[in-house]
């Protein structure tokens, strides 16, 4: 990751990553340094968001970009690394503090916190039932609230259920209890809900554009032939 020379150059604490982490994860995995850097490019409006990470072996490119979604960061090119392989979940505090630093828009502290949450529950959820499906119920249920506004906790609960039967994903009455308390909490906070929806759509097209492309196709050729070259493998075995 190369930075401008012109770069506003932020540092982020191992403080404020227990500030917004402490009470999510357990305080060893936050550990006592700030590994990841991360850099946010500003791109023109109505773009949408693009994350890469590299090193980063606890959250993903998508996760990433659900929980800055829902702290309003937006438009905006994403980079996170490491130099060796780190969880990355303090990348998100820094991004979200130089989001603030160079937008002159404050996040409030509690919409911080619940994308902190977020981000976490999801990676914890796609360790349970896959990352892509993790993902990709968190945020329909976004979008789905940003759609129907889901006055009572009994509502948000029977919307939550109707997503996950749509998507095929079976709950656990525990993974239940804990999304509708995320989201509960989120949908009392000040959160632009169209804004969530809108860079929500962005994100999921540039991942048809990416999967469009040459540098898409050319990465789903190399994951093909990785699986062709293990069942070849596995084959060989019975030979």
């Amino acid at each position: 990751m190369k930075a401008p020379k012109d770069a506003t150059i932020i540092t982020v604490s191992n403080a404020e990553e227990h500030k917004f982490l402490e009470g999510i994860v357990p305080k060893a995995q936050i550990g006592t340094r700030a590994i990841s850097s991360s850099m946010i490019t500003y791109t023109k409006p109505g773009s949408g968001l693009i994350v890469r990470s590299k090193n980063i072996n606890s959250i993903t490119d998508a996760m990433y970009t659900n929980a800055l979604i829902t702290a309003g960061v937006k438009d905006a090119e994403i980079q996170i690394t490491a130099p060796f392989k780190v969880s990355g979940t303090a990348a998100l505090t820094g991004l979200m503090k130089a989001y603030e630093t160079t937008s002159n828009k404050a996040i409030p502290e509690e919409v911080k916190k619940v994308a902190n949450e977020e981000m976490v529950q999801t990676s914890q959820l796609g360790d349970k039932i896959g990352e892509e499906k993790a993902v990709q119920l968190v945020a329909k249920i976004k979008e789905e609230i940003a759609k129907e506004q889901p006055k009572t906790t009994e509502d948000l609960r029977s919307l939550i259920k109707k997503i996950a039967d749509q998507l095929g994903i079976t709950l656990t009455d525990e993974q239940l209890d804990n999304l509708v308390a995320l989201f509960d909490k989120m949908k009392n906070l000040n959160i632009d809900w169209n804004q969530v929806g809108s860079q929500l759509n962005k994100a999921k097209e540039h991942v048809s554009a990416f999967l469009g492309s040459e540098e898409g196709q050319s990465f789903l050729d190399k994951v093909k032939d990785f699986f062709s070259s293990i069942i070849d493998f596995v084959k060989s075995l019975f030979k």
